[in-house]
């Protein structure tokens, strides 16, 4: 079905291996079980059918560098599974905006010259999707570059927790431009929130009152480093939040949930450690506690679920779906417009990639 061209805005920890991922895969057999793929050919698109053709970025140790250097340069420290040949792509100079914030501009300095003309660059390169990998609280620089993409015409996918996909006022932006976004904030592979959400859904099902709960998480990543600036957490809070108590029928205190990032561990590179503990009541008002404990490479953790979110949004532009995509972003976002059981937006997603039908239109029509 031809290739999807892709541009990248932030080259850190996630684009590396997202890269590595697509050159690590792209022989991959379509009877093939890759971890972190829900299909090697997704729709008629094979893994390597994805083409990076831009990326974009501010740290001057980055811009100018071929993409395959520049995802194994410092700060960037997951890790290294693929070796990627040259590409031929150069970082280009991005905006700024809020999107250095006070830790990071201490360890990354802003690469000299003016912003690249990415308007321009999207169209000469044909780009299809742009991915958004900004650091957590860049809320201006999100909205900026938004403006690119819908004046260059290309889907969207917001992988960073700036509310974009769910809010009304961008849905009807990406409407009127008769393009597709996908957001917002990706969840992982098996990562602390899709784990926290399936636990909590288990204790409903399973008929445990969830009472108390909460989720610790520190790495040593940029991410985190950068998620000490509490300032720029409200959003990621919210999104990690909502994405667990969603699972519940019933309203959970503010004061007896807490979800976040906690603390940055330099040692731990991109590895994350993540602590939950859940506290309810059984038959007969009688406690049971689960504690769990979760290590796992960050980035790679989520970059599968990128490479599924890729070919979704090309789908949507070959069949002129536009705004929000309901089902790819309830079961690839954490913050989605309509939030589902992850079971359910899996089978939504199934049936949004085998019929060139505007599913999630329906499904969204049909909760109005």
């Amino acid at each position: 079905m031809g290739n999807i061209n892709v541009a990248i805005i932030g080259v850190g920890n996630c684009a590396s291996s997202l890269i590595q991922g697509v050159y690590y895969y792209k022989k991959a057999k379509e009877t093939e079980f890759v971890p972190g793929l829900m299909h090697v050919n997704l729709g008629g698109y094979h893994i390597s059918d994805i083409n990076f053709v831009a990326a974009f970025d501010i740290d001057k140790n980055k811009v100018g560098k071929d993409l395959a250097q520049a995802i194994f340069t410092p700060p960037n420290n997951t890790f290294k599974f693929c070796e990627v040949l040259t590409t031929g792509v150069k970082i280009q100079r991005g905006m700024t905006h809020d999107g250095l914030g006070k830790y990071l501009s201490q360890i990354i300095e802003k690469a000299p010259g003016p912003t690249a003309d990415i308007v321009k660059i999207l169209k000469e390169t044909q780009t299809d999707v742009v991915i958004n990998y900004l650091p957590v609280g860049s809320e201006e620089a999100t909205k900026w570059y938004i403006e690119q993409v819908l004046a260059a015409g290309c889907g969207f996918i917001n992988c960073i927790p700036v509310f974009i996909a769910r809010e009304r006022y961008w849905q009807e932006r990406f409407t009127e431009r008769g393009l597709p976004v996908i957001g917002d904030d990706i969840k992982s592979q098996v990562g602390a929130t899709i784990v926290h959400r399936v636990l909590t859904r288990l204790f409903r099902d399973r008929g445990v009152r969830l009472e108390r709960t909460y989720q610790l998480n520190f790495g040593g990543n940029t991410d985190f480093y950068n998620m000490l600036e509490r300032e720029r957490l409200e959003s990621k809070k919210i999104s990690k939040t909502t994405a667990v108590t969603s699972q519940l029928d019933y309203k959970l205190s503010s004061d007896n949930i807490h979800v976040g990032p906690s603390d940055y561990v330099p040692w731990l590179a991109d590895r994350k450690f993540c602590h939950i503990r859940m506290e309810g009541q059984t038959f007969g008002d009688v406690p049971l506690n689960l504690e769990l404990k979760l290590e796992v490479w960050d980035s790679p953790n989520s970059a599968g679920v990128v490479i599924d979110a890729i070919r979704c949004s090309k789908l949507a532009l070959d069949r002129g779906l536009k705004g929000a995509l309901i089902a790819p972003s309830a079961y690839f976002m954490k913050s989605p417009a309509i939030q589902y059981t992850d079971d359910e937006a899996r089978r939504m997603v199934e049936e949004f990639i085998s019929i060139p039908q505007p599913v999630a239109e329906k499904v969204h029509a049909s909760k109005k």
